[in-house]
């Protein structure tokens, strides 16, 4: 007789695993499937976590070449070394993952091996066994987007993964995607030393986030060498010996052109995951993007049977997965899980950095929802001046009568890190007010966000 399980996880990325993690900690027998040789997923094997030590290493090769002589400290002859910058990389994911493998042994949870499929529901398979269970969770994650007439083999033509991996510098790179993956990796082997050319269908790079703020990042992605191509879309790629050549025409319809490329990086998009995974046969519904249609305690149509994370509606983001793989474990025993759709923040990690929680100008005006903008210029910040990372600028948006922050946007440096304060913030309702009257750090990045705050009633101290 086979082994059987309250909660059977599929997948073992950020949303799976700690939801199995979760689950396990509230009493549960917990399994989770994998068929990757590691846990952790796209995230932390060839997505987020190799991705942001490539950033680092990058960030780290430019600013020794180029501006610690504006520090005083000279050096001479400095050059990249590729292979041990990758092996880094490779040290960096391989700690993270070996830490999932721990937590799952510590938690006491079952790690079935091989690709997982729903034969029934309360069934599922795994390397030609099958096991029992009162519950899964389809948490599958998400595959990279294909674009018609660029086929991707990884080597000349990469989607992210590839892109971590490259061998060499490209002489140029160009990134078919002005999203934050696309961005992301062309900031790399920028500073790297490639020319790297983005290439996005939309008027607008990172075209979700607020407007002001996608304009002010593309001026400063621009002043860094990056060349961009707007209102443009690639219709075909032809790959010889010495590079690709991409064929690119404008949006709105006209003439084409060539641009050839040493490398290029396909970034359009991802999609959820669901290969192989016997929904079909199960009776697991899917909507017209091939995501599993859950409602609001993601549930699916066919009792038993849930999922979070990338293969679901919303943002792709590890955080939201992760937030909604420990409400839905919650859930299953009877606790209130808790997940506010509307203060999960996202990050662009190039340097600056961008990041948002909340609703844009472009929503607020939308919806008719009248608000007050309270904004604050790090050349005006002296901890920023200090470090000499001075472009960029926080944002604040609050509710015109109420003065309830209703969203923040951030270019800049640490942007990641300064829009926790106002997720916190929005998540228990605080005002702009609020934020103003707390104390801040002297000299921080963080008295930005202070400014910011009081610029909304128009009373900032600094500029």
């Amino acid at each position: 007789m086979s082994e059987s399980f309250d909660v059977i996880v599929i997948g073992a990325g950020p949303g799976g695993y700690v939801c199995a993690i979760r689950a396990a900690q509230l009493g549960l027998k917990v399994a989770c499937v994998e068929k990757r040789e590691t846990l952790g997923g796209t995230c932390l094997n060839v997505g987020c976590i190799p991705s942001k030590a490539l950033l680092q290493s990058s960030e780290n090769f430019e600013e020794t070449k180029h501006h610690f002589a504006d520090h005083g400290i000279l050096v001479d002859g400095v050059k990249l070394d590729l292979a041990r910058m990758q092996a880094r990389k490779g040290e960096v994911v391989g700690a993270n993952v070996k830490g999932v493998e721990f937590l799952f042994k510590k938690n006491k949870v079952t790690w079935l091996k091989g690709a997982g499929k729903i034969v029934a529901p309360g069934k599922v398979e795994v390397a030609g066994q099958t096991y029992d269970t009162k519950n899964i969770v389809i948490a599958t994650g998400s595959e990279s987007m294909p674009l018609k007439g660029v086929e991707v083999d990884e080597k000349q033509i990469v989607t992210s993964t590839g892109a971590l991996e490259l061998e060499k510098v490209p002489g140029h790179i160009v990134v078919i995607g002005g999203g934050v993956i696309g961005l992301e990796l062309g900031s790399v082997w920028r500073r790297l030393g490639a020319e790297v050319t983005v290439v996005e269908f939309l008027d607008r790079i990172v075209p979700t986030m607020d407007g002001e703020v996608s304009k002010q990042f593309e001026r400063v992605l621009s002043k860094q060498g990056v060349k961009f191509k707007l209102k443009s879309k690639v219709t075909g790629a032809v790959k010889a010996a010495d590079g690709v050549t991409l064929t690119v025409e404008p949006a709105a319809g006209g003439a084409a052109e060539e641009i050839k490329a040493d490398v290029v990086l396909l970034a359009i998009g991802r999609r959820a995951y669901t290969e192989s995974l016997g929904l079909e046969a199960a009776g697991v519904a899917v909507d017209e993007r091939g995501r599993v249609k859950t409602d609001g305690h993601f549930a699916t149509n066919v009792p038993g049977i849930y999922a979070i994370g990338d293969v679901i509606a919303g943002p792709m983001l590890a955080h939201k997965a992760e937030d909604e793989g420990v409400a839905l474990a919650e859930m299953l025993v009877g606790q209130a899980g808790h997940v506010n759709y509307g203060v999960i923040p996202s990050v662009v990690y190039t340097w600056p950095e961008v990041a948002s929680v909340g609703e844009t100008e472009e929503e607020l005006k939308a919806r008719g929802q009248e608000y007050k903008s309270g904004k604050f210029p790090f050349t005006a910040n002296g901890r920023a001046r200090a470090m000499g990372s001075t472009d960029g600028f926080v944002k604040i948006l609050a509710d015109k009568k109420t003065d309830r922050v209703l969203g923040a946007h951030i270019l800049g440096p640490d942007a990641g890190t300064l829009i926790a304060e106002i997720a916190v913030a929005m998540e228990f309702g605080a005002s702009a007010e609020d934020v103003a009257r707390t104390c801040h750090a002297h000299p921080s990045l963080n008295e930005a966000v202070k400014e910011a705050a009081l610029a909304v009633d128009g009373r900032a101290l600094h500029i």
